[in-house]
């Protein structure tokens, strides 16, 4: 068949996940309005779960993973694309109800699609994939919670992960003081050079701590979750907001009411993966305009597919750094 194209997919047979680099068939395609030729795609800290099976993130068997891709439509049965747009999709099930990017082929609704900012390549926009389009939602959320670049400091936590090290070089970009929270202080040099002002270790709030602490910081991004976020909460000054967007440390919450009833703290919970199309586009238009490339270029890594099994145990294990581009071509 010449349409054959390479890709990941998951298998289950008997509750036991397998792993495979295979070749298919644009008939074995899911249904969709437009067939895009993927370029790159992305490893983030979902698509370790799924492709590892640490948590059930997959819900229809067999599956292409990837949560994320970029690259250029082949054809469309929608008017708002044509063939050689340059088209990017994050979320919306992909990787876990839908095939999704680590195939040299996806089929998708045209809904799902955004096309990539025009100063960015495809290679760049999957750079920012959805950890970085993740980071620029909980930026605009602090915004539109009040926080400004005049507040106090803005803690950012899980701090060398892709969401943590976009979120530092967006926030100081846009003038705000960001304290970098991270597990790995050798990563000191490399949070400063994104714009970090100060960084902190992350077991300053990853233990069980009080209810209520000092009041630290005017805002933060979490995407650590469990007594990170409570701590982070504990200790954000009267009328701050947080935006939580992860649970790399666990799923749970073991904090109380006291910094929402006695400080007026937000809690901003940021979906990346059924956000409306206006807010994406959003998101995307600032990332265009105010990300600095040069700097997401540094944080950038280069992958093949066959690497990205290996890759998936390693972001598990916190040993990635920045964000990992998969080569899908």
């Amino acid at each position: 068949m010449t349409n054959n194209f390479r890709a990941i997919l998951l298998s289950k047979d008997n509750d036991k996940q397998s792993v495979e680099i295979t070749r298919l068939g644009e008939s074995d395609l899911m249904e969709g309005d437009v067939t895009v030729r993927v370029e790159y795609s992305t490893v983030n800290y979902k698509d370790g779960l799924a492709i590892t099976g640490a948590i059930p993130i997959v819900r229809v068997w067999p599956m292409i993973p990837g949560i994320d891709f970029a690259g250029t439509v082949e054809t469309s049965s929608d008017p708002a694309f044509a063939p050689g747009d340059r088209v990017l999709a994050n979320g919306w099930g992909l990787g876990e109800m839908h095939f999704g990017g680590y195939a040299e082929k996806a089929r998708v609704p045209a809904d799902w699609l955004i096309r990539v900012p025009e100063n960015m390549s495809t290679a760049q926009a999957m750079a920012v994939g959805t950890a970085g389009y993740t980071a620029m939602l909980c930026v605009m959320a602090l915004e539109s919670a009040g926080i400004d670049p005049s507040a106090s400091d803005i803690i950012v936590t899980g701090a060398a992960g892709g969401v943590g090290s976009v979120a530092i070089a967006l926030l100081a970009k846009l003038g705000y003081r960001v304290v970098a929270s991270t597990g790995r202080p050798e990563e000191s040099g490399y949070l400063k050079d994104l714009g970090a002002a100060q960084v902190i270790d992350r077991n300053e709030l990853s233990e069980p701590g009080s209810p209520l602490g000092a009041e630290r910081w005017a805002g933060g991004i979490d995407a650590v979750g469990s007594h990170t976020l409570a701590n982070v909460l504990a200790q954000i000054k009267y009328g701050g907001a947080v935006a939580a967007c992860g649970l790399a440390q666990g799923p749970d919450l073991p904090a109380t009411v006291m910094p929402f009833i006695l400080r007026g703290v937000k809690l901003l919970g940021v979906d990346s993966v059924m956000a409306p199309k206006e807010l994406r586009q959003e998101a995307w238009r600032r990332l265009g305009q105010e990300l600095d490339l040069d700097k997401l270029d540094a944080i950038t890594s280069h992958i093949t597919l066959k690497e990205v099994p290996e890759m998936a145990t390693k972001i598990l294990s916190g040993q990635v750094r920045g964000r990992l581009v998969v080569d899908i071509a």
